[in-house]
């Protein structure tokens, strides 16, 4: 069954917004109302006047932006907005800190065509599961510390793929259950270790139990 939703996509290189446009178009099973911008301040402004998004696509490095800026700058204006970042590097540093400041993912401009539109599916289908209880009902040990607001700040995804590191799961596990590459799942346990400034998933879970 067909979805619809609703994508900004933030690049000021036109050929590669015009070839993420057509991707979008091409998805088959979710339709995608796209709108696209050039800038982080036209960003704003249609997040402002035509928003909600479902995904907003961010280019990592615009005329008006560079680096993480433009992600801090929604992130803190627009605190639901779902935020993936369009990227030329493999850094997987700057990858793990996008993600902790709470991207939901990110896509590589050197991958194929394929590549993209399987990371796009999984960008735009809700994340899996029972709804979720809210943070203090569902880590009451966290409530009144520092690592509550930290969870407070992870996206969905990243709040679903912590759910399922508590419940025990394996990268491999997660990657099943998600729909997400083993890479991106590791991606992500990374980001969320350096979210909530453990070291490990030991670490981690001894916080929650």
């Amino acid at each position: 069954m067909e979805t619809q939703k609703k994508v900004l996509l933030v690049e000021d290189h036109d050929l590669i917004r015009l070839g993420t446009g057509m991707l979008l178009e091409s998805l088959g099973e979710v339709r995608c109302e796209i709108k696209p911008c050039r800038s982080l301040d036209e960003a704003r402004t249609a997040c402002r006047s035509d928003g909600p998004f479902d995904l907003v696509l961010l280019d990592l490095n615009l005329a008006d932006s560079k680096g993480l800026q433009g992600l801090r700058v929604l992130r803190d204006e627009f605190p639901n907005l779902p935020i993936a970042m369009l990227t030329g590097t493999q850094d997987e540093f700057v990858i793990r800190q996008a993600q902790a400041m709470g991207a939901i993912g990110y896509l590589l401009k050197s991958w194929t065509p394929d590549q993209v539109k399987a990371a796009l599916l999984s960008l735009l289908r809700p994340p899996g599961g029972p709804a979720r209880a809210t943070i203090s009902e569902r880590f009451p040990k966290l409530a009144g510390t520092a690592h509550y607001d930290r969870v407070a700040e992870l996206g969905p995804r990243h709040l679903q793929i912590l759910e399922l590191i508590l419940e025990g799961c394996s990268n491999q596990e997660i990657s099943k259950a998600t729909e997400l590459s083993l890479g991106t799942v590791k991606n992500y346990v990374s980001a969320i270790l350096l979210a909530l400034d453990v070291e490990s998933r030991a670490h981690l879970i001894s916080l929650f139990h």
